[in-house]
């Protein structure tokens, strides 16, 4: 990933005293060592649980009355404002932010990053933890080092598709339980509104799959390896910070009918967007439960357990409470 830009500036707090900023003058030079901890950062920030959205305003003309942030990036994008005082700027603001809900020192490190023909921006407030290594002299010695799961203030742009202007979900930032007060703080920082609900996105992206599957009648085989193909092409997807395309996706599922669940999804009108960002919580949840035995063979997805199935380990029961409607016509047909 050829990173185009990157350099970090110190914010210092102590209990009570107000943050003090130590500006960086430059950007950081190339090195591999800024390339391995970009890796690094790139990983712990796609595990991290996000929200995703846009400026606010969206990216029209008039967006910098919303976002201050949009404004200086369209501004450094034309080569109008470098990036020292782009992220100077950043950092002053984030000074702030501290100074109201945290009494933590922290380095922003902002990055701006190509990756094929995408293009990033990320920001990051990173904090140290206090650790050891083994010294030339093979005896232990203390060593701080960057502790990238605490990583609690971070966002990234999708250059492309901001300046595209064809998705709402361009921007993500960092939205760790509790701290309420400076999650929003971080969000107005950044000018940002909410575009889009991964989980309930996610959820829905499922329910339409447990719909074709149904709609298809697929033999219990078939349905356990599309299900895989989905979770792991989403996984993937989730892995990488990026969002689940529904085209490929479909392709995916049937190579011979490559557009059939895209449209299935088009015609049902279920209101998910071509793409839509993954969560990872609820993938993991999702699985089809299956079981064949004395001519009775049953499959369906777990996240109809304890709404449409319903388990009763005392009598070792299986109650179906919707009967797939082909299915209750083959039993209609026996009367």
């Amino acid at each position: 990933m050829p990173i185009l830009n990157a350099i970090v500036h110190r914010i210092e707090k102590t209990g009570d005293a107000p943050a003090h900023l130590l500006p960086a003058s430059q950007s950081l030079p190339a090195s591999d060592a800024l390339e391995a901890m970009l890796e690094g950062l790139t990983r712990a920030y796609h595990a991290k649980k996000k929200a995703w959205g846009h400026f606010a305003q969206g990216d029209r003309e008039d967006a910098a009355e919303a976002s201050a942030l949009a404004s200086e990036i369209t501004a450094y994008l034309a080569e109008q404002r470098d990036f020292v005082a782009l992220t100077r700027g950043i950092a002053e603001r984030l000074a702030k932010l501290l100074d109201a809900h945290l009494s933590v020192s922290g380095d922003l490190m902002v990055l701006d990053t190509r990756f094929g023909d995408a293009r990033f921006l990320t920001l990051a407030l990173l904090h140290h933890r206090e650790g050891f290594t083994i010294g030339e002299d093979l005896r232990p010695a203390p060593a701080r080092q960057l502790n990238l799961t605490q990583m609690s203030l971070a966002a990234r742009l999708d250059i492309g598709q901001w300046q595209a202007g064809d998705s709402r979900q361009y921007l993500s930032w960092t939205r760790e339980r509790g701290g309420k007060a400076l999650a929003e703080g971080f969000a107005a920082l950044l000018g940002a509104e909410e575009g889009v609900d991964a989980p309930g996105e996610t959820r829905t992206l499922l329910k339409a799959f447990s719909d074709y599957v149904e709609k298809e009648d697929l033999p219990e085989e078939a349905s356990r390896e599309k299900t895989e193909t989905l979770v792991d092409y989403a996984s993937e997807q989730a892995s990488r910070g990026e969002p689940i395309t529904l085209e490929e996706l479909s392709g995916l599922l049937d190579e011979q009918q490559p557009k059939a669940f895209y449209e299935h999804i088009r015609d049902a009108d279920y209101g998910l967007a071509p793409e839509i960002p993954p969560d990872r919580k609820t993938l993991n949840r999702f699985k089809r439960f299956t079981g064949r035995a004395g001519g009775v063979s049953i499959s369906f997805d777990s996240h109809l357990l304890g709404s449409g199935v319903e388990y009763d380990a005392a009598s070792d029961r299986l109650i179906i409470k919707q009967v797939p409607k082909q299915l209750k016509e083959q039993l209609k047909g026996q009367d």
